[in-house]
């Protein structure tokens, strides 16, 4: 870092996102991305929309805006669109949390939870998963925290119920519970409709997943009116105009085309589920995914070695280096064809070491 450096952020250990390497084509199965092309639809309307890049975007991302609250039946009011999910949880950090009221979630989880904290000075509690990786729901009752669980949580891919969401809401009413819901469409069901029951719950999800736009950047929030009010304050205090034209025509699009989008999510289920059976049948344990990925190891090999091999042969999964999950890997789930040429490839890795 260079001398001029805030010591504010001199220790801060920023997020690694998933690897990107150009040296090679590879099957990418690392960062959770849909292996499906957005709708022709969404291509169309950006390229029309491109005439107007001179133009600022609409800050308030209206017709977006409306359509996602149509679609998940709350009002305009309640919803925030925002430059990536991640952008709207920064956004929560930044609204609710301080060095006085903190917050807490899994030790293993998305690991930009403790960056956004460290860098917006919140204090933070990572609480344990138990040893099959579930969450403790007990664990979170009346803890008198602000709360951040992905559900389905990532990298397990294990999900929480709707009553078990609404017994951590309803047991900490003076502190915000935000519910991830990054990977939600792949087989689990969404906590929106208890956002009208509790007016502490914020709930977030992401087009880069299910709507096939990771590129997009597109991210959004649900919650009491009052939640969503305090998250434009900080918003238009740092970027008013957050979500760039083209990604609001996307996005607007992607909505009238919602059935396309599903289903390729059930597509993904479908191979998911097929993946799953096919590893386990050459010695994998595998964790109950809801999510477009699957957490698995191998006893006859090390998470590390298995991801490296896979790399050398032209496929990419996401290894993890903490001690608890060091044996696993992340395989986000492709098309058919990508998951047929992973299973091959593993099984001739796994001969290697006979």
């Amino acid at each position: 870092m260079s001398r001029f450096f805030s010591q504010k952020y001199s220790t801060l250990v920023p997020y690694t996102p998933g690897e990107q390497p150009k040296d090679m084509k590879y099957i990418k199965l690392n960062t959770n991305e849909s292996p499906y092309l957005p709708s022709k639809g969404v291509f169309d309307a950006v390229k029309s929309e491109a005439e107007r890049l001179h133009l600022y975007s609409d800050p308030e991302c209206s017709v977006l805006t409306k359509k996602i609250a149509d679609l998940y039946g709350v009002d305009k009011s309640e919803v925030l669109v925002t430059n990536g999910s991640d952008e709207v949880l920064n956004f929560a950090f930044m609204a609710f949390c301080d060095s006085d009221r903190g917050i807490a979630f899994p030790d293993i989880t998305y690991g930009f939870y403790s960056v956004f904290a460290k860098i917006n000075n919140v204090k933070y509690r990572e609480i344990p998963l138990k040893d099959d990786f579930t969450i403790d729901v007990n664990d979170y009752i009346g803890i008198n925290e602000n709360i951040v669980i992905a559900n389905p949580n990532a990298p397990t891919g294990i999900y929480l119920s709707l009553e078990e969401i609404e017994k951590i809401a309803k047991s900490n009413p003076e502190n915000v519970v935000i519910i991830d819901e990054a990977y939600i469409d792949f087989g689990g069901q969404s906590a929106v409709g208890l956002t009208k029951k509790y007016d502490n719950l914020l709930v977030t999800m992401t087009f880069s997943k299910s709507r096939s736009m990771a590129g997009g950047r597109i991210g959004f929030g649900i919650g009491n009116k009052a939640l969503i009010n305090d998250l434009n304050t900080i918003k238009y205090s740092t970027n008013p105009y957050n979500v760039n034209r083209l990604s609001q025509i996307a996005g607007a699009v992607a909505i009238d085309d919602n059935k396309y989008y599903m289903d390729n999510c059930k597509e993904i289920i479908k191979t998911r589920e097929y993946t799953v059976a096919e590893l386990k049948k050459i010695g994998f344990d595998i964790l109950e995914s809801k999510a477009n990925f699957i957490f698995a190891k191998h006893d006859k090999i090390q998470g590390e070695h298995l991801y490296k091999r896979l790399k050398e042969n032209g496929v990419l999964v996401r290894h993890f280096t903490k001690d608890k999950i060091k044996d696993y890997n992340r395989i986000t789930i492709g098309t058919r064809e990508q998951m047929d040429i992973l299973i091959k490839k593993v099984i001739s890795i796994l001969e290697e070491i006979k």
